[in-house]
């Protein structure tokens, strides 16, 4: 099999987000970077399909010259390739950045084959728009199902599962198929020394991205609202037992 793992480089999950003066950035002085963790998931399920399969799986980023670090790491659990589409200054707008993944997509088939499988998280761990991956597979003609928790190929077809409210949705698709995975589709493996060691001989591709700015345009970045929290002290000692049982009370735990 020929699988393709789109991921993003976005500021560690936890890490408190900081907005710039202008509203229009996220400051990155004091932030760590990581891939989205469904796109951790994706790359996980790639290397799992080529050691069930045989094959190989490729990497591609768009992003900024930093984001080599997320494709190495990638490439240390076992991905055999890996492509930077480079850009300067905020991250594009969804349709562009569709658009160029796109070209890029087409010029690397156009030298090596059709890739049978492309994968991309559910979505973005930082705008989380839910759009790029179907972006992608509608302009590529091909069939997607985002949501993935599952995977299953059996020739050239492969069987895609998803929760929903009624239990599991099954769907069949032939490939070349675009998939949207979901955290918790597989647990996924920590890099090895040799791993490592192996990546930073990995000659990352960089292919300049070719795309017109989109219709969409950023506003304004607004921080969530904190949630506060106010802790009570009930009483010390034996003088607050009073009050304990009054809570215990109010919250149903006694009658």
């Amino acid at each position: 099999m020929r699988i393709l793992v789109c991921v993003k480089r976005v500021p560690a999950p936890g890490a408190r987000i900081n907005i710039a003066a202008d509203g229009q950035a996220v400051d990155t002085a004091f932030l760590g970077f990581t891939m989205s963790p469904h796109e951790e998931c994706a790359v996980e399920e790639a290397v799992q399909l080529v050691e069930r399969h045989g094959g190989e799986a490729t990497v591609l980023t768009l992003g900024p010259s930093e984001a080599d670090e997320q494709l190495r790491y990638a490439a240390s659990l076992g991905v055999a390739r890996a492509v930077l589409l480079p850009i300067t200054g905020p991250d594009w707008d969804p349709q562009r950045t569709a658009s160029a993944i796109t070209a890029a997509i087409t010029d690397l088939e156009a030298a090596d084959g059709a890739f049978d499988l492309i994968l991309f998280g559910n979505e973005s761990a930082d705008s989380g728009g839910f759009q790029v991956g179907i972006r992608v597979a509608h302009a590529l003609g091909r069939p997607m199902v985002n949501g993935i928790k599952g995977i299953d190929v059996d020739g050239d077809t492969l069987r895609a599962r998803r929760e929903a409210d009624v239990g599991v949705e099954v769907y069949e698709v032939p490939m070349p198929a675009v998939l949207g995975v979901k955290e918790g589709i597989n647990l996924p493996r920590y890099p090895t020394l040799k791993g490592r060691l192996a990546s930073k001989k990995v000659d990352v591709a960089q292919v300049v991205p070719q795309a017109e700015a989109g219709g969409q345009q950023m506003v304004r970045l607004l921080p969530a609202a904190e949630q506060v929290s106010a802790t009570v002290i009930l009483g010390r000692g034996p003088d607050a037992a009073a009050a304990v049982v009054d809570m215990l009370q109010e919250i149903g735990v006694l009658k």
